[in-house]
């Protein structure tokens, strides 16, 4: 989906309570008091949404309606009982349905989770650094399609958030950050572990708040909700100050949200006539391929009936992976920059492409001049921003990817017979590439091909794993050689490119599926970043299987040295120079240190009963792969290159 670069246009405008009056300060509020004129440059407008993305129970033609599950909600105060303002936080979190936050206590917060400790239906999973509960609470709502929520202190409690705000933001991410704030009398003031948060993360946020009065408490969790969860996902985050938190108050349950430029915007279904349209654009077309992005998560099935009727080839981007099952036959599996060559192949000499639901990213592109040049554009998505915003279409729709397929479903079978669509000479040409152009990999000797360990696991769980991974050569292997079958398989910082992702994403994904295999495939340099979060699946017992394919080198970076800088090597080994034959550091000892079993292996015969034991062992489990570093992620396009660039030979082993 759409890249985001910043916060929505909607202001809101704080009321100062009149009991505690803000002091005038040197530094400019974190709060906007006057509505401001968004830069059309820099802003992503909330025109973006059509309909709700995940199962938030709001109306949307009248948000003023009371939900069916604020209607049945029974809670453990009075109606008239006056509770503190954390209280009634954590009970508007129960209110929107949430069972799970991802909350690391301090000064500033110690309220929330002492409220937290009073609710019988939410469960703290306690991460070990802050960045760890808001790539786990993304690993949470990527996973279930529900929203994450995170909790965190003021000052470096709430900046150890904002990696993981700029991951959701980029990857479209329903996410609910909630982060205590100083007394308001302090803001301003260069208070004891004070930062205006709401201002940091204005850019890297769908929306923000900062709380001036206790009794907005219960609105702005609704509007926080809807926002993350409505048309184009994204994080939003609340921040409370400390003495709203600890004042009493009396909640109203039934105040109204106030949204009237958001919901105003909300894009409408799409029209008859223009999906009429794009079905004839695909009945005149020879060499038409589907480009399927993030936006089509929620769409999978639809996106198969859609396939099925029409015989169309699907390529995916590296969000939308699992939208359509990686192992049929008319899967051309992820395009771009490491793409397979058929999929690139395809866009290149496409004449119709259907992004469905996608933004066109440099990463898929390249340049974007050359990026299938032959063809008719049709572009689908809930953001208007990301319409013509990198390339012109011939035909877009700016709606819900799950209504447009739907209309154009109906239309497809009504007109069958009319139709007949057959692309098969298409579909032959590009089987043909497959046949000429597999992803493969080479064996020396003993040492274990990272892609082939990858392979085995991808055979031992049926492909049915839920996979999350760091950022680097492993992710590109494991978007390779796994074949996700379903949607929310895959969890990978895409946009961001987040190192330090892989481990606690999989905690959130093991917490939201319980019964899940869940494998955190990982690089060493990505895995030792977030490495504290062991603690955590222990403590939890939480299944995760770690992977670690470990090169003792910046896997990617060094690729590039190799290729680009003639294999000067700048500071990508991340072993210990004085002790090169050993393996540094050891990540056994990591593993041992919290109590999780842990093995290494470090020839290819003995991989796959290695990764059997990992899959059959009860609770938590890390495998040591040692893979050689002179591997390359191929096929390869360079940045801004085009398809007649790609590679798809060499490794480290060659001088270039």
């Amino acid at each position: 989906m759409a890249a985001a670069t910043s916060s929505s246009p909607i202001s809101f405008t704080a009321k100062p309570s009149s009991k505690s009056p803000l002091p005038i300060s040197r530094f400019s509020l974190p709060f906007s008091l006057t509505p401001q004129k968004p830069s059309s440059r820099l802003h992503r407008p909330l025109s973006i949404s059509a309909v709700l993305n995940s199962p938030v129970n709001v109306n949307v033609a009248s948000p003023e309606k009371k939900t069916e599950k604020n209607k049945t909600f029974i809670s453990r105060y009075a109606p008239d009982e006056p509770r503190k303002g954390a209280d009634i936080l954590v009970e508007a979190l129960e209110r929107q349905g949430v069972e799970t936050v991802f909350a690391y206590p301090g000064g500033a917060s110690m309220e929330i989770h002492q409220a937290l400790t009073r609710s019988s239906t939410i469960r703290n999973v306690l991460p070990r650094h802050e960045q760890g509960g808001v790539f786990a609470a993304e690993g949470y709502a990527r996973s279930s399609g529900k929203p994450g929520i995170c909790i965190a202190t003021s000052g470096p409690g709430a900046t150890n958030l904002v990696s993981g705000l700029a991951d959701a933001m980029l990857d479209s991410v329903p996410l609910v950050a909630i982060t205590g704030q100083v007394p308001r009398r302090m803001i301003g003031t260069d208070a004891f572990q004070e930062t205006p948060i709401v201002e940091v993360t204005r850019s890297i946020t769908k929306h923000n708040y900062l709380v001036m009065d206790v009794d907005d408490i219960p609105r702005i969790v609704q509007e926080a909700f809807f926002l993350a969860t409505s048309g184009r996902p994204g994080p939003v985050l609340v921040d409370v100050p400390k003495d709203i938190q600890q004042q009493l108050a009396i909640p109203n349950w039934d105040q109204p949200m106030r949204l009237p430029g958001y919901m105003s915007r909300l894009p409408q279904p799409p029209e008859v006539s223009q999906l009429r349209q794009i079905v004839r654009l695909i009945s005149e077309s020879k060499r038409p391929v589907l480009y399927v992005g993030g936006g089509s998560l929620n769409s999978s099935e639809e996106l198969g009936r859609f396939v099925e009727l029409t015989g169309i080839p699907v390529a995916s981007t590296l969000m939308g992976l699992g939208s359509y099952p990686c192992n049929d036959e008319l899967s051309l599996q992820m395009l771009g920059m490491h793409g397979t060559v058929y999929a690139n192949y395809a866009v290149e000499h496409s004449d119709l492409l259907l992004a469905f639901g996608v933004r066109f990213d440099d990463r898929v592109t390249g340049k974007l001049e050359a990026f299938a040049s032959r063809a008719k554009i049709v572009h689908i998505d809930i953001d208007s921003a990301e319409i013509g915003k990198n390339k012109t279409p011939h035909v877009s729709v700016c709606g819900d990817v799950k209504l447009a397929l739907q209309g154009m479903n109906k239309i497809l079978e009504n007109r069958a017979e009319e139709l007949k669509l057959d692309f098969g000479v298409w579909r032959s040409e590009l089987s043909e590439q497959k046949q000429k152009f597999p992803l493969s990999f080479k064996t020396f000797g003993e040492a274990i091909p990272p892609q082939y360990a990858i392979q085995v696991l991808d055979e031992l769980t049926d492909g049915k794993a839920i996979i999350s991974t760091g950022v680097g050569q492993h992710q590109m292997w494991a978007a390779q050689f796994y074949k996700y079958r379903k949607p929310r398989q895959w969890l990978s910082s895409s946009g961001l490119g987040a190192m330090g992702f892989g481990l606690p994403a999989a905690i959130g994904a093991s917490v939201a599926n319980p019964d899940a295999i869940v494998v955190d495939i990982d690089g060493d340099g990505s895995f030792i970043m977030n490495v504290q979060e062991l603690a955590t699946i222990r403590v939890e017992n939480l299944p995760v299987k770690i992977l670690l394919l470990n090169n003792q080198h910046l896997g990617m970076v060094m690729q590039w040295e190799d290729r680009f800088y003639k294999a000067n090597r700048a500071h990508t080994y991340l072993g210990d120079p004085a002790r090169e034959s050993e393996i540094f550091p050891n990540m056994l000892q990591f593993a041992g240190a919290c109590g999780i079993p842990a093995a290494r292996v470090t020839k290819k015969e003995e991989l796959r009963e290695a990764i059997q034991t990992m899959l059959d062992t009860p609770g938590p489990y890390l495998l040591d792969v040692i893979c050689p570093h002179q591997e390359h992620v191929l096929p390869m396009i360079p940045s801004g290159g085009t398809f007649k660039d790609v590679i798809t030979e060499g490794d480290g082993r060659t001088k270039y």
